[in-house]
């Protein structure tokens, strides 16, 4: 796994998190400990973690609204969010990875599965935590659009978490194949991980989800799209082992059934 630049864009304002952990804003670039305590024994349980289909951040009514994504995710207030259908710039397109991560002043880390001069589209992260190190794994099969997982070590005060960000394709082939390579990856001793996004998946036992749920246990699936009135349970969150997960749930607030055509799903994570 290789290292990566994380970009964190404080704020100057202090979450309701840091005002707990002692945490508070010390000037427009960093953060200072107002207590004298090793990280390792800060506690970051229970987190709150989401992942959300961003849809390129044009909403049910067709209207382009980074912003409108933006407040959505600070209703949401997680730790980590995995995102998907993210406009990463380029000539002739908004970066709204960079809008995001200015409004939310989250670390951010990027998971480009297309790439031009032109467009640069694909997952991120957006992290309360650094981010110490990332890979892109390829998902992609034959002619489809390419498809990837944004792979993200996380040091949450010392407790190491590994997050994985997907978007899976819109073929049942196309899933299984995608999912046996994501499952050649969680083939490690590194724990806990995390899996999060867009799985594509409108069968409640498609053999692809019975494959992840052998290796992740069992895990609420509620139904996130289409945002106006859900049907479909296309986001997942997993994670192992499976008792840290404390509960899951849908954000359904007013602006989130229109910013994007997915609503967020949300989870809390115990240590």
């Amino acid at each position: 796994m290789s290292t990566t630049a994380s970009h964190p864009t404080p704020t100057g304002k202090r979450s309701p998190r840091q005002a707990q952990h002692g945490v508070s804003a010390h000037s427009d670039t960093e953060l200072v400990l107002t207590a004298d305590v090793p990280l390792h024994n800060l506690d970051p349980w229970p987190l709150k973690v989401a992942t959300y289909n961003i849809h390129g951040a044009r909403g049910t009514d067709g209207l382009f609204s980074p912003g409108r994504i933006a407040r959505v995710l600070q209703e949401i207030d997680a730790d980590i969010l995995a995102l998907q259908e993210v406009p990463l710039g380029g000539a002739s397109q908004v970066d709204v990875l960079a809008l995001l991560r200015e409004a939310t002043g989250l670390f951010a880390v990027e998971g480009p599965t297309l790439q031009s001069p032109a467009r640069r589209y694909g997952n991120a992260v957006l992290s309360r935590y650094p981010v110490l190190a990332t890979q892109n794994i390829d998902l992609s099969f034959g002619s489809r659009e390419p498809r990837g997982a944004l792979d993200a070590d996380i040091d949450c005060h010392g407790h190491m978490l590994r997050v994985i960000a997907t978007h899976l394709g819109l073929k049942p082939a196309e899933r299984r194949a995608q999912i046996k390579r994501l499952l050649q990856a969680f083939d490690t001793d590194q724990a806990p991980v995390i899996l999060m996004g867009d799985v594509n998946e409108w069968f409640m036992w498609g053999r692809a989800l019975r494959w992840l749920v052998s290796h992740f246990e069992a895990a609420p699936a509620p139904r996130t799209f289409p945002s106006r009135w859900p049907l479909f349970a296309l986001d997942r969150i997993w994670i192992s082992p499976r008792q840290r997960l404390l509960q899951v749930h849908v954000h359904r607030s007013p602006l989130a059934r229109v910013a994007s055509d997915h609503l967020p799903l949300v989870a809390h994570i115990d240590g």
